[in-house]
């Protein structure tokens, strides 16, 4: 069982990892998963605080994902119709993969400052604060997944 749990575990922790550049995969709650796996085994624990530190911050950085690139097109200039647009353009470009969550929110911000009245210009600027947002996101993802993935690594070479 341990090294069934091992081999699942460590495919998701690298599907995690990929998951943060790939809009299908959920990276941070993957990643998790593939940890939370390991602890389960009999051979690796981890600290039980590490995994409910991970947990609550792989939830933040969940939630994030999906609002950093609202508030990137507030920060840029976006008036309530961009930032909506913005919101809106992120849940419809899950549709549309791998592409649509790149341009979802992006296009969604630009859509609703010209529905809102704006001139083009200060619509391309929030669609670019949103799409600066979601880059951001990106990182926060990466950088988070890249501890979980250190963690992992680490209790392998401890347990081991």
């Amino acid at each position: 069982m341990t090294i069934f749990l091992l081999i699942l575990s460590v495919a998701c922790v690298v599907i995690g990892v990929l998951g943060c550049v790939i809009p299908v995969l959920p990276g941070p709650p993957l990643s998790y998963v593939g940890l939370l796996l390991l602890h389960f085994s009999d051979k690796y624990e981890v600290n039980t605080t590490t995994l409910l530190v991970l947990l609550v911050l792989v939830i933040i950085v969940s939630l994030l994902d999906y609002l950093i690139p609202m508030w990137g097109s507030k920060y840029c200039g976006a008036s309530k119709w961009g930032t909506r647009g913005s919101l809106i353009g992120t849940f419809i470009g899950l549709f549309f993969m791998p592409l649509g969550i790149i341009l979802g929110p992006f296009l969604g911000a630009l859509i609703g400052e010209k529905i809102g009245g704006s001139n083009t210009g200060k619509a391309v600027k929030s669609g670019f604060g949103t799409l600066l947002g979601l880059l951001a996101g990106i990182v926060f993802k990466c950088a988070l997944c890249g501890y979980i993935t250190w963690v992992f690594i680490e209790t392998l070479i401890v347990g081991a």
